[in-house]
């Protein structure tokens, strides 16, 4: 046996030292923590957005406003079905014996579920912001809170996984 974690048996990795299976099981139990916080998010605002077309306001938009609208409710619907895909992944290959390979695509749901929550938010925001002010500030207030969202979602982690990774 070689000291600081290096292979202690034929199933062991480096590291936290547990097999692939326990791997798996910890990694599948922190991404459904993350995918809860972003589905409660998506969930509640895909909500407020099927109801906005059912209020008198909606027939006084602008054709725009409506397209702007009818986009963001389609991006919340599939934002819907990124972020709950991991759950019905997992239901349907429970018990198989693919939960690494389940745990992989369940992380790349719950990014593209991320992306595509950037992508409702933002819609969602140009819309309430056209709406609210009809300045021609919107797009860039905007733009700037899309590039706040990319920097905490995208850049930080990026950055800190650049940085803090050991060879």
């Amino acid at each position: 046996m070689t000291d600081q974690g290096a292979r202690v048996d034929s199933g062991r990795r480096r590291g936290r030292n547990e097999t692939e299976e326990e791997r798996a099981d910890r990694m599948w139990t922190e991404l459904i923590q993350e995918v809860r916080v972003a589905q409660m998010g998506v969930q509640i605002l895909f909500g407020f957005l099927l109801t906005v077309v059912f209020t008198p306001k909606y027939d006084d938009l602008s054709d725009t406003d409506q397209m702007i609208y009818l986009v963001t409710v389609v991006l919340g619907a599939v934002t819907t079905g990124a972020l709950i895909g991991p759950v019905s992944l997992h239901r349907i290959v429970a018990g198989r014996r693919v939960k690494p390979q389940a745990v992989r695509w369940a992380s790349r749901l719950t990014l593209l579920g991320l992306v595509l929550l950037l992508a409702t938010t933002t819609a969602s925001l140009l819309l309430i912001l056209r709406v609210a002010t009809h300045d021609g500030f919107v797009p860039y207030l905007v733009a700037g809170v899309v590039f706040w969202y990319l920097l905490c979602w995208f850049g930080i982690p990026l950055w800190t996984r650049y940085r803090h990774t050991t060879r």
